[in-house]
């Protein structure tokens, strides 16, 4: 490890001017440069403190109900969120900003930058969600005697096969982790197979998947109407579910959709777009209902999560451009199918699992959206083994926020 650590310093240093340099020709900032290199600067925690660590936007979002829980469970401890990127950091300060009580950078893996990290912040307990895995950083814990932990743990094939070969070197980091608790029984399986030790490696179900149903009751006048929700649309997208939507209705003539846009600001762009396919639309937030229209724009705060309970599947928008997609859980949690474009690098582990199913379709064009919705809609066998699935889904991947407390409470009990 030492050696480790004088070579990953050397390296470091002689490298980080070139990369100043390089983002200062492509005109990008360094963000949380100070706190990478350790000069964070939190406010009084105390000596009872949970950090969490989640990389960038994913991640970050993936710790939320779990952060909450812990705000919960144990409140005698400050919470300390860290992140590695500039929308990771984004995203904690929305979401944390009223429950963590520090959220800085991650440090750079080089033992000047993690010890002085550490010795600002000495945490009680390290929680990293997924599969981030740093010599130094997991050493300099194993020494002071913090447990760190990979929660939500996942390992792609391409890693997998890349680390394997490293075996020899990994197996030796890994045993300076408390714990390892993956997303799969497979994932356990490869990260044992890198070197994590069997005894402390272990499935926990995937926390993304931890979420509850609302409790709600909407009338919007469905009745026996089939409803498809887009949800979270972003520019551009809003015309290809209406073009979809028109040629879907043309033959499924009770189609009806909820066209849910993630920024209201764009209404008077959309209801434009609404009117060129010539069907009857309105307003939530005038009380208009599928009684009467075809269409129905939510414009109001805060009500897209419940109308999934009603609807019969979702097309998740932020998938047609670059995005990177919105959370397809939301639906899916109510048994409802979900369809996606391409682009959903933010949620790519919740895609893989849903699209392995037909609970999940990743459609590539607006042609074959189009298509997917009339599957969906006309062959009633195909629509049931999609609802079926998303059961199947939840049910396997349930218990892993339950399973991070009770390890915590029978650690900091």
């Amino acid at each position: 490890m030492f050696i480790y650590e004088i070579l990953a310093t050397i390296i470091f240093l002689t490298l980080l001017p070139f990369y100043y340099i390089v983002r200062v020709i492509q005109k990008k900032y360094l963000y949380g440069w100070r706190e990478k290199l350790g000069f964070v600067n939190p406010p009084d925690l105390g000596n009872k403190i949970i950090m969490l660590h989640g990389v960038s936007v994913g991640e970050v979002i993936a710790l939320e109900n779990l952060t909450k829980k812990i705000k919960e469970t144990f409140p005698d401890y400050k919470i300390v969120i860290t992140t590695g990127t500039r929308t990771g950091q984004e995203i904690a300060h929305k979401k944390y900003e009223k429950i963590a009580d520090f959220i800085t950078y991650f440090p750079f893996d080089v033992s000047f930058a993690v010890k002085s990290f550490l010795e600002k912040i000495h945490p009680s307990v390290v929680l990293i969600a997924e599969t981030e895995l740093w010599p130094d950083f997991a050493y300099q814990c194993k020494k002071r005697n913090i447990p760190l932990f990979v929660i939500n743990g996942r390992i792609s094939d391409s890693t997998f096969n890349a680390y394997k070969r490293l075996k020899f070197f990994f197996k030796h980091i890994l045993k300076n982790y408390t714990g390892i608790y993956s997303q799969s029984i497979e994932d356990r399986e490869k990260l044992v197979a890198i070197g994590a030790p069997p005894e402390n490696t272990e499935f926990m179900g995937n926390l993304k998947f931890d979420i509850k149903k609302l409790d709600v009751s909407i009338d919007i006048g469905k009745g026996d109407n089939k409803l498809i929700i887009a949800g979270s649309t972003h520019k551009g997208e809003d015309e290809i579910v209406l073009e979809a939507f028109k040629n879907v209705k043309a033959k499924v003539k009770n189609a009806k959709l909820l066209l849910a846009s993630r920024h209201l600001e764009r209404l008077p762009e959309i209801e434009e777009f609404v009117k060129k396919i010539n069907l009857s639309y309105g307003f939530r937030s005038k009380g208009d209902t599928f009684k009467d229209k075809d269409i129905i724009l939510l414009d109001t705060m805060g009500e897209l999560g419940k109308m999934y309970s009603i609807c019969d599947f979702a097309f998740i928008g932020g998938s047609f451009n670059n995005t990177g997609g919105h959370n397809p859980l939301e639906a899916a949690v109510y048994n409802k199918p979900v369809i996606t474009g391409p682009c959903i690098h933010n949620f790519k582990d919740i895609y893989s699992i849903l699209t392995h199913t037909n609970a999940g379709k990743l459609v590539k064009t607006p042609k074959e959206l189009e298509e997917h919705m009339l599957k969906l809609l006309t062959d009633e066998k195909y629509y049931t083994e999609a609802q079926n699935d998303c059961f199947k889904v939840f049910e396997a991947q349930k218990g892993a926020l339950d399973f991070v407390i009770n390890k915590l409470k029978s650690l900091l009990a």
